[in-house]
């Protein structure tokens, strides 16, 4: 089926529903005035129940790497020792950033497509656990694999518990459940535009107490990233500096659709879609490359088969407007990506599933009509069976 817009399966931007984009063209108001003050607190408090914290959620005028750069200047000073625990190019950057501002960076690899092993981090630290930070990925968007936050978390808290636990949140958080507080981390990040529904442009991060009083004592330079600038200017309902106000009607226009949907509806919208997307893909063929156990519910990666020509095999999906994303970092020319995450429904993973599935026959690769389809409808099926409570929040 041929869309008039294309059907963005990209991990990010996201689609925006017409709410929302209807919300960024409105008139703009004064950053230091009661409109904007509401404006702020409104989003702070829907944010929190996504977060799952009582701490403020902070916004920035900023991508999520600046999220990220924030949450590494204002916990650490240079010198600090701290442990990556990459999954893929994401968890790369968090580590990078913190070794360009001086941290002594020890690095737990993971073999792309596996998520980190909390056994394996425990080996490490019973070993050695003199480190002032440790930064998780949630989800790693260049692998679609999702790591266990609370067991790793668990693990840091026993075994090095005078550690901070940074996490980047980017592109899973508000898709898929998750406690700040109750797992106890420090400092999560997550971005405008992934599952909040809005442009790019803004970080939303929050900090925990002993996290506030890290950052009294980091020594790393910061001025437009410092947080806390943002927390006195927020008691007041304004920022530090000039925020980006249309996006964040938009990210307060995506958040009263999901505090409408609900978030365990949100969760299981996501959850459906993902296993939609990874059937019909396998049943295409296409070997997935996440460990089924970390499968994310908000990207899918899968494997290009040698025997096929991907740039001539891409270029018709795209000429029949469908959007995919390629791989990163070492995996780029080996995998694409499907992003299932934000205002996305399943008549949108069906309509994809159904182009590739078209697309597979032209190039004479064996594709058994409406068996792709199908096999992501029974995906669906047992998706909802498996979380009856949210099941009427899967759109059709």
């Amino acid at each position: 089926m041929y869309r008039f817009e294309p059907n963005l399966r990209i991990p990010g931007p996201t689609h925006l529903p017409p709410s929302v984009r209807e919300a960024g063209g409105r008139q703009m108001i004064n950053h230091r005035g009661p409109e904007f003050a509401a404006l702020l607190a409104r989003i702070d408090r829907r944010m929190r129940v996504f977060f799952g914290t009582q701490q403020e959620v902070l916004l920035i005028t900023a991508a999520g790497t600046g999220g990220l750069e924030a949450a590494i200047v204002n916990a650490l000073s240079p010198a600090d020792r701290v442990l990556a625990v990459p999954t893929g190019a994401f968890g790369d950057r968090f580590a990078k950033i913190a070794s360009v501002y001086g941290a002594e960076v020890t690095r737990l690899e993971t073999e792309w497509g596996r998520a980190a092993d909390p056994a394996a981090l425990r080996a490490h630290l019973t070993a050695d656990a003199d480190y002032r930070a440790v930064l998780l990925t949630h989800n790693e968007t260049s692998t679609g694999v999702t790591n266990p936050i609370a067991a790793l978390a668990a693990m840091v808290r026993e075994l090095a518990p005078e550690a901070l636990i940074l996490v980047d949140g980017v592109s899973a958080l508000g898709a898929v459940p998750f406690e700040m507080d109750a797992w106890g981390l420090d400092v999560v990040v997550t971005g405008s535009q992934k599952a909040w529904m809005a442009a790019p442009g803004m970080s939303m991060i929050a900090l925990s107490e002993r996290a506030w009083l890290a950052a009294d004592e980091a020594r790393m330079p910061r001025f437009y990233f410092d947080l806390r600038d943002a927390r006195k200017t927020a008691a007041n309902g304004q920022t530090p500096w000039t925020p980006a106000v249309a996006v964040m009607y938009q990210v307060d226009a995506g958040l009263e659709l999901m505090e409408a949907e609900t978030p365990a509806r949100v969760f299981t919208r996501h959850a459906a879609c993902a296993a939609a997307t990874r059937a019909g893909l396998e049943a295409l063929g296409f070997r997935l490359l996440a460990d089924p156990a970390f499968a994310s519910n908000t990207v899918t990666a899968a494997w290009i088969p040698e025997d096929l020509d991907w740039k001539a095999f891409n270029g018709e999906v795209k000429a029949r407007q469908v959007v995919l994303a390629g791989g990163q970092g070492k995996l780029k020319g080996k995998i694409f990506r499907v992003g299932h995450l934000g205002a996305v429904n399943l008549d949108d993973i069906l309509g994809a599933i159904g182009v590739l599935e078209e697309v597979a026959r032209v190039f004479g690769r064996p594709a058994e009509p409406g068996a792709a389809v199908a096999a992501a409808q029974r995906a669906v099926l047992a998706a909802v069976e498996a979380r009856p409570a949210a099941a009427e929040g899967v759109p059709a």
